[in-house]
Parts: structure tokens; sequence; C-alpha cells
């Protein structure tokens, strides 16, 4: 047993110490430079606090808003099951629209009698200080596309365009769509389409 510990010390000492030229003798710079050290705690804090605040605030507002700011209205969909706001159509969607409820659309199935189409959901972008500069923004948005797509239509299909955007106080909170959308006739008339575009 005594020989292989000395073995295994031999071969330590071997493997650390070099062969024994007089070149490799250590210089003082590299005997006498510092070591880092790295000190621990050895111990954890004996007391860690033991309760936690119950104490809360004993006045909460009483006074909240109980309606809705004004001119958001339109944002708010409707209860009835076909209908959506605007900005939640897709292009291919065919609806019906009401005077009375300008930015909702009552979905409707393309091969039953519909006022119109949408041919494409596009977004605004940039600053506008009125609903009128919304207004052409959006047309200039759609003309174009609605231009094409009705020329493609068969002789008296369509006769009229419906661009459908947010007025000043829904672009502000983020709707940024505009519907763009070919119809039976330029207004709500007694002339529907009654199939999918071509």
């Amino acid at each position: 047993m005594l020989a292989v510990g000395a073995a295994v010390a031999a071969v330590v000492l071997m493997g650390a110490g070099g062969d024994d030229s007089p070149d490799d003798k250590p210089t003082a710079s590299a005997s006498s430079s510092p070591r880092p050290t790295l000190s621990l705690p050895s111990e954890l804090p004996s007391k860690l606090p033991s309760e936690v605040p119950t104490r809360l605030p004993s006045q909460f507002p009483t006074e909240l808003p109980s309606e809705f700011p004004s001119g958001l209205e339109s944002l708010i969909p409707s209860l009835a099951a076909d209908e959506v706001p605007y900005y939640l159509l897709q292009a291919g969607d065919c609806f019906d629209t009401d005077a009375a409820r300008p930015g909702q659309a009552a979905k409707r199935s393309c091969r039953e009698p519909h006022d119109a189409e949408v041919v494409k959901v596009t977004e605004l972008e940039g600053d506008y200080a009125s609903d009128s500069a919304l207004k052409k923004a959006a047309s200039d948005l759609c003309e174009q596309i609605l231009d094409s797509k009705a020329e493609s239509q068969p002789e008296d299909t369509v006769r009229g365009t419906l661009v459908q955007y947010p007025d000043t106080t829904g672009y502000r909170v983020g709707i940024d769509d505009v519907a763009c959308s070919l119809a039976a006739d330029t207004g709500v008339g007694s002339r529907k389409l009654t199939q999918p575009l071509t």
C-alpha cells in the first residue's frame, strides 16, 4: 500500500515540476503577485420578517363615472347577432347598412339580397385633425381598388361605393381600419346585390 502511495506522489510531482533546466526558475514577480480571494458569508440572517402588512387604505374612491364619454356609442358593438361594427368586417363579407346606425353593419349571406360587399380592408396612417380629413384619406385609400373591382363586375351589378372609416374620436383610441365596399345602390335603397362579387 505504501508503494502505491509513493507512486501516486511521484506522478503528481512529475506533472507539476517540469524539467529541471535553469531557464525554468520562477521569477520574483510571479511568486510575489497577489492572488484574489473570495469571501462568502458563513451564516444567513437569523431573523426574517414574520409579519405581512395587513392595513389597507380605508378610503376608496366613491365617485366613479357612470356613463361612457360622448361620441363613443358607435364603437360599442350592438347586441344583435348579425350586427357588427364596420371595423370588424373582412374582405368578402356581405352586409346591409342602416342610415340610423352608420358605424354598424348587419352581416348577410352573399347568396341572399344584401346592400354591399367588402372588397378590401385597409388602415389609415398619420394625423388627422377633423372628420373631413379622415373621410378624404379613407376615400383616397379605397378609390383605386374599388374602381378596378367595379370594372370587372357584370354590367349594372354595382352602382355605388361605400367607404366606412372612423371618426376622430375612434381614430384617437386606435381604430384605424377602413372598409372599402361596392354597393348595389349609391345609398340604402331597394336595389340589392344577390350574389358574391366576381
